[in-house]
């Protein structure tokens, strides 16, 4: 973790996995975490304009203590939720915190970011492991790698969030080494689309990111 909360309203890369390092930073800023009802985390597959106006009115709420805290994680945060939080953010209370966790906050509405702040929080250990080690492997090891998030859940869908999250991490690995990003983008901004091929998508990512 490099930075603390400053401002009202922060934006993280990644996924839910962000939450605990988030709730832990907010500890040692001395906001208690646990058991506290001014704190309000939750994880969206997807969040839309009835989740913004569910924000919105939760914020509106007096605070039982000394500070609201809102901790927001989801893939896909369309249009519509992003235009109905703008007034929010922009006239929050000065005892409200947002957090909104994306794993890819750059494709987010310019006038939504334009009243956010970057939060930088550190990934998973097992993430960066991942990530590492999907750079030095083969294609074919590569697909290996990724099959875990290919697999689908109690509800016979995959965690996109955790798909979603891997590319961001994988993006940002390749920050100075820019060849094979466009495969990772192609697959970050259609894999949330309806219908999306994920896996082909991901074999997209494993064949043409170079070997590092």
């Amino acid at each position: 973790m490099k930075k603390g909360p400053v401002g009202n309203t922060h934006l993280v890369a990644g996924g839910a996995e962000r939450i605990p390092a988030i709730l832990r930073m907010l500890e040692a800023r001395g906001l208690r975490t646990k058991g506290n009802p001014d704190f309000y985390v939750k994880s969206y597959a997807r969040f839309g304009v009835d989740d913004a106006r569910e924000l919105r009115e939760r914020a509106a709420l007096r605070a039982v203590g000394g500070r609201r805290v809102f901790i927001v994680a989801t893939p896909d945060m369309n249009r519509e939720a992003q235009n109905a939080l703008l007034k929010t953010l922009e006239e929050a209370p000065g005892n409200a915190l947002f957090v909104f966790v994306l794993p890819s906050p750059e494709s987010l509405l310019p006038t939504f970011r334009s009243r956010t702040q970057t939060l930088l929080v550190e990934g998973r250990k097992e993430q960066q492991d991942d990530v590492k080690a999907f750079l030095a492997a083969t294609p074919q090891k590569r697909l290996d790698i990724v099959k875990p998030l290919l697999e689908k859940g109690d509800e016979d869908k995959r965690d996109l969030g955790a798909i979603l999250a891997f590319l961001g991490a994988l993006e940002r690995a390749l920050e100075k080494n820019p060849e094979g990003l466009v495969a990772i983008y192609r697959a970050r901004k259609s894999i949330t689309d309806k219908g999306a091929l994920v896996k082909p998508l991901l074999e997209q990512v494993a064949l043409l990111v170079p070997r590092i």
